[in-house]
């Protein structure tokens, strides 16, 4: 079985005044070894499927399966765990904790899995070298730059070695040069167990996807398939 991700007559809607639906009964599955991106809008609901499949939120109906397991989103710590050991998340502005260096911001990812701190200081020293700032371990985000800071939230999203890493507009907030140096990258760290799916404004990165899935009114639009 090569699928990973299977979601099921997804519905995700807000209610404030009135009910908005964002997300309209969406059914797909996501295969191990591809690189899909999300396009569409703001507003049309990347981030929302995004945070979905990370299980940060739950759908008001459907159901979202990883691997062959139905997740039920009542079971928080089990979801929680789930999530370190299996998902990496990398977002638009990089989240990361403005106390601690890049190296802590990296293996405090790992210890969040329940891994010994040892390894993860080791594994979080190869893959600042992996990104090119082994040389700046011991800086903290403030003395970074916009491009470095995103070399680190990839690294730190890499620590667990996911099966499952996605990315929310990774390069929205950069200049095209250094967006072009973080995509390639995030796209470098495909492999035929891995799936990445990133949102992204920018046809240029899209379109170096497998599949550019387009979320039109709630609905996904599959644009064009790599085998």
């Amino acid at each position: 079985m090569n699928d990973i991700i299977k979601i099921n007559n997804i519905n995700k809607y807000f209610e404030n005044v009135q009910k908005l639906k964002v997300l309209k009964t969406i059914s797909f599955k996501f295969k191990k070894g591809k690189i899909y991106s999300l396009i569409g809008p703001s507003g049309s609901g990347k981030s929302t499927l995004l945070n979905l499949l990370s299980l940060i939120d739950r759908p008001s109906s459907g159901s979202i399966s990883i691997g062959n397991t139905a997740i039920n989103f009542d079971e928080t710590n089990k979801n929680d765990i789930l999530r370190a050991n299996k998902i990496g998340i990398i977002y638009q502005q990089d989240n990361l904790l403005p106390d601690f260096t890049a190296i802590e911001n990296i293996y405090l990812a790992s210890l969040a899995a329940r891994k010994d701190k040892d390894s993860s200081i080791l594994k979080a020293k190869i893959l600042l070298k992996k990104v090119g700032l082994l040389n700046r371990a011991d800086h903290y985000p403030y003395q970074l730059s916009g491009g470095e800071k995103q070399r680190v939230s990839i690294a730190r999203a890499l620590i667990n070695d996911p099966q499952i890493l996605l990315a929310d507009e990774p390069t929205g907030s950069l200049d095209l040069e250094t967006a072009k140096d973080i995509f390639q990258i995030l796209k470098n760290q495909i492999n035929s167990d891995r799936l990445i799916i990133f949102a992204t404004h920018n046809r240029f990165f899209a379109n170096k996807s497998d599949c550019i899935l387009e979320l039109v009114n709630g609905n996904i639009k599959t644009i064009n398939v790599r085998n």
